[in-house]
């Protein structure tokens, strides 16, 4: 059960989805594993139980388990080498992770974070520069816009996560899916 993954450390919460049965791929723990959630949000004393945290502005980093289960089922889709929208990329956390598996082995992924918030995109990039510097600007870049119409910029992409409910799909998004 997600509610009773929490734990004290990153460590100790990627084990308890692990062992919930959340989080089966190698490749999504070793990413949450080197992307640690403590650095993405305000609020040390609950950065690692299984809720969302505000991170201002009405805007909450996901819980783990959430987290965790998206990378599971993009996971195909973060292949090194990779390109990926993250629309609503809030905190940066699921970008990093993102950019992380796009860049394994050094590979030439990239990953774009929108967000319609200015302080969220710079607060996203804050965050990044303090966990994973080397992935800003060669591995992840964060904008700020609409993501409703997507990121024509750095299209197509393998994978378009999208962090809200939407009442359909915007076919500006499905037009930059590759």
């Amino acid at each position: 059960m997600a509610w009773r993954c929490s734990a004290t450390s990153n460590a100790g919460l990627i084990a308890n989805l692990q062992a919930a049965g959340i989080i089966r791929s190698q490749r999504t723990i070793a990413t949450m594993l080197a992307v640690d959630r403590a650095k993405y949000t305000s609020y040390q004393n609950v950065a690692y139980e299984d809720h969302p945290v505000p991170i201002g502005y009405g805007a909450t980093l996901s819980a783990p388990h959430m987290h965790a289960q998206m990378l599971e089922i993009l996971e195909g889709h973060l292949r090194p080498g990779d390109r990926a929208l993250d629309v609503g990329s809030g905190s940066g956390y699921l970008s990093a992770c993102m950019a992380h598996m796009v860049s394994e082995g050094g590979a030439p992924g990239k990953v774009f974070g929108i967000e319609h918030i200015p302080e969220l995109q710079q607060m996203s990039v804050q965050s990044v520069a303090m966990d994973h510097p080397h992935l800003l600007d060669s591995v992840l870049k964060f904008v700020v816009g609409d993501g409703r119409k997507g990121w024509k910029e750095g299209a197509p992409y393998k994978a378009i996560h999208v962090g809200a409910a939407s009442p359909s799909i915007p076919k500006e998004l499905i037009d930059q899916l590759s």
